[in-house]
């Protein structure tokens, strides 16, 4: 199984006026190692959804659980990976590890999502093709 390993420099705008993180910039941060994940598989977003005629992966669940607060100043190390693939969605894991620490651990469910068919307005989920799974599993 593919983890990738993202580090992160907590920026002064990340923080709320008590100097922590302000827990709706930890979804920023995931968000882009979601994707920081699949380019490390081979599979850079802007190519991806050229070559798969996809609009995106957008998020349809989402939790997470904030055990240790980060502060301005702070490195953390996000480890991404794929918990779980469906026929047309996947479930991401992000731990955010302050020093040794689980500071954060967050969990994502998102779909592989192309326009409709049938109305162009609309966005669907599509069925993941077997290469790009393959791409995130570990060589045997």
């Amino acid at each position: 199984m593919l983890v990738n390993k993202k580090k992160i420099r907590v920026e002064w705008g990340d923080c709320d006026p008590a100097g922590i993180v302000y827990y709706p910039r930890y979804f920023a941060f995931f968000d882009n190692c979601t994707a920081a994940l699949f380019e490390a598989a081979g599979l850079p977003k802007q190519e991806m959804l050229k070559t798969y005629g996809i609009v995106g992966m957008p998020m349809v669940d989402t939790r997470a659980r904030f055990l240790v607060p980060s502060r301005f100043g702070d490195d953390v190390i996000v480890e991404s990976s794929i918990s779980e693939w469906g026929r047309s969605s996947f479930d991401v894991q992000h731990k955010l590890f302050k020093g040794e620490a689980l500071a954060v651990e967050c969990f994502e469910t998102r779909v592989w999502a192309a326009r409709s068919r049938s109305n162009a307005e609309k966005i669907e989920g599509q069925t993941i093709p077997d290469d790009v799974k393959a791409k995130f599993r570990t060589p045997a």
